[in-house]
């Protein structure tokens, strides 16, 4: 008898693991500055074959790029002659969705900011203020309905390096924006601010810092002695997250190192 009510225990315990672990989702996380694909060392060099590589060897959900060049003159000047998507190509590569997010006309042609996803999700951009002028400053967005129908919402950027105003309203225009989506969401990207500065402060009211939160709070910049922390994946805390993995990977792609986070978002 008291073997039976010991194997009893064992399958009630078994499966309510699996069912705990089927209503849990996994996502892995990559951003990445890629320097508008040239290697940021060697002038006049394409960096896109290594990224995509690099990318298909971490098989990531989302991926947030930033610096990236639509069919611009300076793509040109390093991709023989001929005017590149660098989302559309990467995209291309590693058999994701992409989507470019143009902030402004540059060279002919377009830069911003740039998205792939892995599964199919509905798509689109926001402009970011910039009140003190400068570069203009776009988030691609990425809305993915899960199994349990819940829609979670993956935000790329890349905030002003210029002025703290700057990134002030842009910080309050992406929390602003993302506060009306139902759901969890995800905000990742190159920030332009360190975790003493006023910009954290006001996303950490709303989000979790993946990075601090894991304890591994390395500097991503630059590649040959970084020294800096300015790449960030955040985590909406309306939402139950445990927090995996956290790396800063060591490539000298761009002057940017890429930031990896997977997770586990339950329910």
């Amino acid at each position: 008898m008291k073997t039976v009510k010991t194997l009893l225990t064992l399958i009630i315990t078994l499966t309510l693991t699996l069912i705990s672990k089927a209503q849990n989702t996994e996502f892995t996380i990559l951003t990445y500055n890629i320097y508008h694909g040239e290697q940021a060392y060697q002038k006049g060099k394409p960096n896109l074959d290594d990224i995509a590589k690099l990318i298909k060897d971490i098989d990531p959900d989302f991926v947030a790029l930033q610096e990236v060049d639509s069919m611009t003159q300076r793509t040109a000047e390093v991709y023989d002659g001929k005017a590149v998507d660098l989302v559309n190509k990467l995209a291309s590569k590693t058999g994701m969705h992409g989507f470019f997010a143009k902030a402004i006309d540059y060279s002919g042609g377009g830069y911003g900011e740039g998205l792939l996803s892995k599964n199919p999700a509905e798509l689109s951009k926001i402009d970011l203020p910039i009140p003190q002028g400068g570069e203009g400053r776009a988030m691609a967005i990425a809305s993915y309905k899960l199994k349990n129908e819940q829609t979670i919402t993956f935000g790329a950027t890349h905030l002003c390096h210029q002025f703290d105003s700057n990134r002030i309203a842009q910080t309050e225009a992406i929390v602003e924006h993302l506060e009306k989506k139902i759901g969890p969401s995800i905000v990742a990207g190159d920030l332009n601010f360190k975790p003493e500065t006023t910009p954290y402060k006001i996303l950490e009211k709303g989000y979790i810092d993946a990075a601090a939160s894991y304890g591994n709070p390395l500097p991503t910049i630059p590649y040959e002695n970084p020294r800096s922390r300015i790449d960030y994946v955040w985590l909406s805390k309306n939402s139950n997250w445990e927090i995996t993995e956290v790396k800063v990977i060591p490539v000298g792609f761009s002057d940017h190192m890429p930031v990896l986070v997977k997770v586990v978002l339950k329910d």
